[in-house]
């Protein structure tokens, strides 16, 4: 099985991008495969014959599992994470998908599920489990995570008929 981390914050190797292997290692008990921190992509994201963007693109077609990460920002995920995730046609995205979105207060909490996880359905993905909303000052250990994993594992590990 193969994991892969998809992080859209501006900020490169920042909270989300540490809280989205945090949760692909908590699920599938070893660490992602592949790790995309799109910041790391710059303007070759807006080149949409950019082959080293379209590989990526296909190398998360390729997954099992995939968490999709992204800070709240505007209420919303961000627009890097968009440009990304604009690259997948309806349906080109096989594999599971977990949206997980970090944020300053709980009233952004239904970001994950609201928005997120909407358009990865779209693409595709199999959302097994609720949005994942995370605070970015607990995002490393905290009650919301641990029951949230609780609940996910099982609903993961259904979905890629591989995981413990």
């Amino acid at each position: 099985m193969t994991v892969a981390v998809v992080v859209g914050n501006p900020k490169p190797r920042s909270r989300t991008y540490e809280a989205a292997h945090i949760v692909a290692e908590r699920l599938a008990g070893r660490p992602a495969d592949l790790s995309i921190d799109l910041t790391d992509l710059g303007a070759a994201l807006l080149d949409w014959a950019d082959p080293g963007v379209a590989d990526l693109v296909a190398a998360v077609q390729a997954t099992d599992l995939v968490v999709v990460a992204s800070p709240t920002y505007k209420a919303t995920y961000t627009g890097l994470l968009k440009l990304f995730l604009d690259r997948f046609g309806a349906g080109s995205m096989t594999g599971t998908a977990v949206p997980l979105m970090l944020g300053g207060h709980w009233k952004h909490a239904l970001a994950a599920e609201l928005l997120l996880k909407p358009v990865l359905v779209e693409v595709g993905a199999t959302c097994p489990t609720s949005g994942l909303f995370l605070l970015d000052s607990e995002y490393e250990a905290s009650d919301t995570l641990d029951s949230w994993l609780a609940r996910a594992r099982p609903q993961v590990a259904a979905a890629t008929s591989s995981l413990a």
